[in-house]
């Protein structure tokens, strides 16, 4: 038996339950499923120090928990459940949850996030957040006066180690081949600048520490196989994001990575009643703040979209 609900929201995070605690507060009684990893990538993260309002820092889990908390205590339906599939062709909208449950959506907010790519190696995921960071912007505070290294030879790479090199002491930048694909400009920017030390044709072979965190990173040259050990406290893994959009291909307009293209100015998509937030739709700034800000912008939209079509 299929569930009727005014506003869906699909994912979690500062997003998601940004847009729960509007959307609620508006009396559209919103259903959210959390999907695969509730609270989305800050469950992951130890300190959020740039997040305001806490002058101390918290952690990640805990704020998710919080905004948890507040989106229910307005009276969202939280609930477990990963949506599978979606029709987005008929109105209300048609969503499946875990392959089974049927939701018809008047309105839906999308608050998917996106998953950051990593190397795939076991100490990568056994040092996550012990010195292992794919967000030098969110966690290269952490590491001022000491020496990184970050891994990846594109545009983001190339911001992201020219922002480290203004908090650290010495960043390592290991590239795989003998030349970056970013940009002219990010080049000269990096490999400029003396506080960058460029390891060509240089990919991770291990990544190494204790119960401190991160001691060193051994990497080996792919041309003559030699090995070699940088002493760092910080390693970064900046090789790109893929956002959780697959299951909305065919309905929703994308850019070539995925990235869900909304309406400038606002949340609105290219189908009308549907409408992304957070880092489903955002491939710049990737914060918790500015995803709590799309997600304030997803509900007020979706609270007018209904009110205009007479579906509040």
């Amino acid at each position: 038996m299929a569930e009727h609900t005014k506003c869906l929201i699909i994912g979690s995070g500062p997003a998601g339950y940004t847009a729960a605690i509007y959307a609620s507060r508006a009396g559209l009684a919103p259903i959210m499923y959390q999907g695969p990893q509730p609270g989305g990538q800050l469950t992951i993260t130890n300190d959020v120090e740039n997040f305001p309002g806490y002058p101390e820092g918290i952690q990640g889990p805990v704020m998710m928990q919080d905004l948890e908390k507040q989106a229910r205590r307005f009276g969202t339906d939280v609930r477990y459940g990963m949506v599978t599939s979606v029709d987005f062709s008929v109105s209300p909208k048609k969503v499946i949850v875990d392959d089974t449950q049927e939701i018809l959506a008047d309105a839906v907010i999308i608050s998917t996030g996106a998953s950051a790519k990593w190397l795939g190696l076991p100490s990568e995921q056994e040092f996550n957040g012990r010195g292992v960071s794919a967000c030098a912007v969110c966690d290269g505070f952490f590491f001022r006066n000491q020496e990184v290294a970050i891994v990846g030879g594109g545009d983001t790479a190339a911001e992201e180690a020219t922002y480290l090199a203004n908090l650290c002491k010495k960043v390592h930048m290991i590239v795989r081949r003998d030349e970056l694909r970013a940009s002219q400009i990010m080049q000269k920017r990096v490999t400029s600048n003396p506080k960058i030390e460029m390891h060509w044709n240089s990919s991770t072979d291990e990544i190494l520490g204790d119960d401190s965190g991160v001691t060193g990173v051994r990497i080996k040259n792919n041309v003559s196989g030699e090995t070699t050990v940088l002493p760092v406290t910080g390693f970064f893994v900046a090789i790109g994001h893929k956002p959780n959009t697959d299951i909305f291909k065919g309905f929703l307009e994308m850019d070539e990575a995925g990235y869900i293209i909304t309406e400038k100015g606002s949340s609105r998509t290219n189908i009308a009643g549907v409408f992304a937030s957070g880092d489903a739709q955002d491939n710049i700034y990737r914060q918790a703040i500015t995803a709590a800000g799309t997600g304030c912008m997803a509900a007020l939209d979706a609270e007018r979209w209904l009110a205009e079509n007479e579906l509040h």
